[in-house]
Order: C-alpha cells, then sequence, then structure tokens
C-alpha cells in the first residue's frame, strides 16, 4: 500500500483542528468501532472530532513523504500522534479508509465519535453522584447537602465542593477570595490547576510537582470508570473485571489520568453539561493543559515516576508497576558487573 493509495478519495484541503470537539450526529452503535472509541476516548484523547481526524491524518500522511512530521506545527504534531495511535490500535483501520469513499471515512470518524461522546457522556452522569460519596465523612453526611440531580448548589457555590476546585496557590480561606470566586469576579481558566488534583490537598509553590495528579479523590474515579464502581473501596486486584479488563488494559495512560481528572473537575463544578462552549469550566483547556505537561519530553522522568505511581494503584500485578532495582541490591551490582563486562 501506498501513501498515494491511502490519500486517493479524500480532498485536497486539510479542515480545521480535530483536537477539539465536534457536534453531535447521530452514527450506529452496532460497528466494534464504536466500541473501540469508547476506550481510545478514555484512554488516548477524549475531546476529538474523529472525521476530522482521519481526514487530516491521511492527507498529512502524503505531505510527509516531502515534510518531516517536526517540521509542521505544534498542534498538528500532537493531532498526527493521535492519528497514528488510532490506527495502531485498531488493525485494519487504515486499509479501510484507503478503500472507502470520502463519506465513509467521514463515517468511520463519526463511529469513533459516536463511542467516545457516549461513553464521555455516561461517565459524567455517573460520576456526579458517585463522587458525593467520596467526599462523604465516614458516617456523616455532607452539610450543607449536595443535591445528587441538581449541580446548582455545587462549584464555589458550596464550601466543600469550591475547596477542592480552589486553584492550587490561591487560599479559599480568604473571605475575599472565596467571594471573588463565588461572584465570578475572578475567572478560573482552564490552566489554573483546582487543589484537588494534589495529593491531600498540599500544594508546593516550590515543588508544584510534588503530589501533583495522586489525590485520593482521582483514584477513586479512575477505579470507578476503569475497573468497576465496586472496585472504589477495595485493594486492587490482579484480576479485575470493568472496563479495562474488557479491553485489555493493564496499565495506566497520560489520556486517561487527564481524562479522570477532566471528569472529576466537570463533577465537582455548578455547570450541568458538558460542553465544549462552557467557558466557566474550560473543560477543552484544562484537558489540553494537561496533556501537555504529561507529553513534554522536559517532564518525562516526573511522568515516568507517576505512571509508576498510578500503575501501583490501579493495576498491581502488572510489569509497569514495579518498582526499579535497588541501587544496593545483588541483583543490581550483578546487572552492573554484567554490562562492564560486555
Amino acid at each position: 500500500m501506498t501513501i498515494q493509495d491511502a490519500t486517493s478519495n479524500i480532498p485536497s484541503k486539510r479542515g480545521s483542528s480535530a483536537l477539539s470537539m465536534a457536534p453531535r450526529k447521530k452514527a450506529s452503535s452496532s460497528d466494534p468501532l464504536v466500541s473501540h472509541g469508547r476506550h481510545f476516548g478514555r484512554t488516548v484523547f477524549a475531546l476529538c472530532n474523529y472525521p476530522s481526524l482521519l481526514t487530516n491524518g491521511i492527507l498529512r500522511l502524503e505531505q510527509m513523504e516531502d515534510t518531516p512530521l517536526e517540521d509542521f506545527p505544534a498542534e498538528e504534531q500532537r493531532e498526527h500522534r493521535v492519528f497514528e495511535q488510532l490506527l495502531d490500535s485498531y488493525p485494519g483501520l487504515l486499509e479501510r479508509l484507503k478503500d472507502g469513499s470520502e463519506e465513509e471515512i467521514l463515517h468511520v470518524g463519526e463511529l469513533v465519535g459516536k463511542g467516545a461522546a457516549g461513553t464521555r457522556g455516561d461517565d459524567t452522569k455517573t460520576l456526579k453522584s458517585a463522587i458525593l460519596d467520596w467526599l462523604s465523612p465516614k458516617g456523616e453526611a455532607i452539610q450543607p447537602p449536595l443535591h445528587r440531580n441538581s449541580k446548582i448548589d455545587h462549584g464555589f457555590n458550596h464550601e466543600l465542593t469550591g475547596s477542592l476546585l480552589c486553584p492550587a496557590g490561591l487560599d479559599w480561606n480568604d473571605p475575599q477570595t472565596k467571594e471573588n470566586l463565588r461572584s465570578g469576579e475572578m475567572l478560573v481558566c482552564g490552566d489554573q490547576w483546582p487543589i484537588f488534583l494534589y495529593a491531600n490537598h498540599v500544594y508546593d509553590p516550590e515543588d508544584p510537582w510534588s503530589g501533583l495528579l495522586r489525590s485520593h479523590l482521582l483514584t477513586c474515579a479512575y477505579k470507578h470508570v476503569f475497573t468497576s464502581p465496586s472496585s472504589v473501596d477495595k485493594e486492587p486486584k490482579a484480576t479485575q473485571s470493568g472496563n479495562a479488563r474488557l479491553h485489555g488494559m493493564s496499565s495506566v495512560t497520560m489520556g486517561s489520568i487527564a481524562y479522570i481528572a477532566t471528569q472529576v473537575r466537570f463533577a465537582l463544578s455548578a455547570s450541568s453539561v458538558f460542553s465544549r462552549t462552557d467557558t466557566t469550566t474550560d473543560s477543552e483547556t484544562f484537558y489540553h493543559s494537561l496533556l501537555d505537561l504529561l507529553e513534554d519530553p522536559e517532564e518525562s522522568q516526573e511522568v515516568d515516576e507517576l505512571l509508576t505511581w498510578w500503575n501501583r494503584q490501579i493495576f498491581p500485578a502488572s510489569s509497569a508497576a514495579r518498582r526499579p532495582i535497588s541501587a544496593n541490591s545483588a541483583l543490581s551490582k550483578i546487572r552492573q558487573r554484567r554490562i562492564a563486562l560486555k
């Protein structure tokens, strides 16, 4: 198969960025691509215009015969990496795109997008109620109560959810800060990360990586979505049921961490509908800002440590969760000696 074969039926003009949410369209739910889209959206890239992703990706493949990916704008580089991950994760997809018409390619994108949008909606619905159970002190009720079927009293309107959504570095206990957040005078952008992302809700401005994305609330939500709601309060097991096992998932991905953080942030907010046009929650900016950090090569050491930590929480039996060999152990010495003899 040549690149020309893969692009012969695609118009030469590329559309808008695919890494933003598209309008919802109806698509058949029986195609396995819908199920694949559910998992791909949770674990790789959630907020995506999949028809544009496929169209742009195939056109870019043709351009890359003369221009290396590194010469494309950063946004297109990320978009193409997502495109390649989608192709790699679904055998035969490129051939299906190659043999199909423009309408078929758009239809394939709609199928994947239907799965991703559907699972996002399902997770949003179930987490809205479940998160209240995790916030409640053991044996106590939240005071004043938070409604399960309405979010009007969530967000900065409630002491508990407001304290968790307060941007790291700000003091929720400061009356002026609290009032400015509640009134909307202080606008919180998506790249101003809330304190709930941090372990024990403690932020160290001198070491902003310390505890980042390691909060108990995040691990509860992750287990709820990926290993089953019943696993939240139990010790992780080698064999888990749920979405992770269904899709053969044995390690945590960067995309899945960003996805869960975005879902928890929305669940705590007062917004009732997950929408890309919602400037109050600014969920797309938040999601992208987390991925920007996690995908930054300069942060690879911290990210590797973070992923190892997550795998110990969720998939303790996987090889990804194993600790590195102790520096002064006998095994370490044997390995070092073997390397020196080569």
